[in-house]
C-alpha cells in the first residue's frame, strides 16, 4: 500500500530493453534506500515495483508487457525522472489517501492555468475511468495524491501547490504529456457497485 505522498525523485540511469520486458536502473537517495531489500515495492509514477537488484546508489526493476502497456514508465528514456515513495507501513502517516500501485491507465494534460502561487492542469480522461471521477474526490497522478478540482465532459483538473510542484515531476508536465492515474478504490467500488445493483433492477 501507498499513501500517494510523493517521497523522492528518481532519476533512471540506464534501461535494459528485452522483449515484453524492460528493467530500469533508477539512481536513488540514501534516505530512499535504507532498509530497501530485494523484493521491496517501490511507487515508480504510481506504479508498484519491486526491487530486483541493488548496487550502490543504484537500484534495479523489471517492467512488464503490461506495465509498459497500460502506464507511462515504457515511454522513458536514460535521464528520465520519476516520481518514488517506498511501501507503507503500520504506523505510518497516511497524509494522502491510501493507494495500492495499480495503474487502471493514463490520462493526457490537455490545458495549463497559471495563477500566482498555484497551476490548474486539465486532463483527458479514457471514457472506462471518466465514471469514477468526482468534484473532490481523490485521484492518484504520476503516485501524487490529489484532490479532484472540477470536471468537465471527458476531462478534470487538479490544483497544484508550490510544494507539490517543487518536489514531483509533475511540474515539467506539458500539454500533451501522458500521466499516470489510480482511481480512488473507495470511490471506484461504490461506482460499480451502484452500477451493478442498478443493473440487476434493470
Amino acid at each position: 500500500m501507498f499513501t500517494g505522498i510523493v517521497q523522492d525523485v528518481g532519476t533512471v540511469i540506464a534501461i535494459e530493453e528485452r522483449e515484453q520486458l524492460h528493467t530500469h536502473v533508477v539512481s536513488m537517495s540514501p534516505a530512499m534506500r535504507e532498509g530497501l531489500a530485494l523484493g521491496a515495492s517501490v511507487s515508480h509514477n504510481g506504479c508498484c515495483l519491486s526491487v530486483t537488484a541493488i548496487e550502490g546508489e543504484n537500484v534495479s526493476f523489471d517492467l512488464m508487457r503490461e506495465t509498459l502497456r497500460l502506464t507511462n514508465l515504457g515511454d522513458l528514456a536514460a535521464g528520465g525522472r520519476v516520481n518514488l515513495e517506498r511501501a507503507a507501513r503500520f504506523g505510518d502517516e497516511i497524509g494522502g489517501h491510501s493507494m495500492s500501485g495499480h495503474i487502471m491507465g493514463m490520462a493526457k494534460l490537455v490545458e495549463i492555468d497559471e495563477a500566482p502561487n498555484n497551476r490548474r492542469l486539465w486532463f483527458e480522461l479514457p471514457v472506462e475511468l471518466a465514471r469514477f471521477v468526482f468534484d473532490k474526490g481523490y485521484i492518484g497522478i504520476d503516485g501524487i495524491s490529489l484532490t479532484v478540482g472540477g470536471v468537465e465532459a471527458g476531462r478534470f483538473c487538479v490544483n497544484l501547490i508550490p510544494e507539490t510542484l517543487a518536489r514531483t515531476t509533475i511540474g515539467e508536465r506539458v500539454p500533451g504529456d501522458r500521466v499516470n492515474i489510480e482511481i480512488d478504490p473507495q470511490t471506484q467500488a461504490i461506482v460499480e457497485t451502484v452500477e451493478r445493483v442498478l443493473a440487476n433492477r434493470g
